[in-house]
């Protein structure tokens, strides 16, 4: 099983996309609510690469980008590679 870190927001109807692509998946992941808290937001910040918006996600400690990434991913046949599936 790969390692996945979702940052979020409690109000984000994007994390929510993500999250149920991933849990259609199988796949099991770590939420990091950053609602509110300026010193996760910042670590979320600098492991993306600058990317402030959520959510932010990463496998095996690679950045994969948001919402939209993740589904770019699944519509090219990838994302199953990457979670090892």
């Amino acid at each position: 099983m790969p390692s996945i870190e979702i940052y979020s927001t409690r109000t984000c109807p994007y994390c929510v996309r993500a999250k149920q692509l991933l849990d259609r998946k199988g796949a099991e992941y770590v939420v990091y609510d950053v609602t509110g808290d300026q010193d996760a937001r910042d670590k979320m910040t600098e492991r993306a690469g600058g990317s402030h918006t959520v959510p932010q996600i990463f496998i095996n400690d690679v950045h994969y980008g948001g919402c939209d990434d993740l589904y770019a991913l699944e519509e090219d046949g990838k994302l199953d590679v990457i979670l090892g599936g």
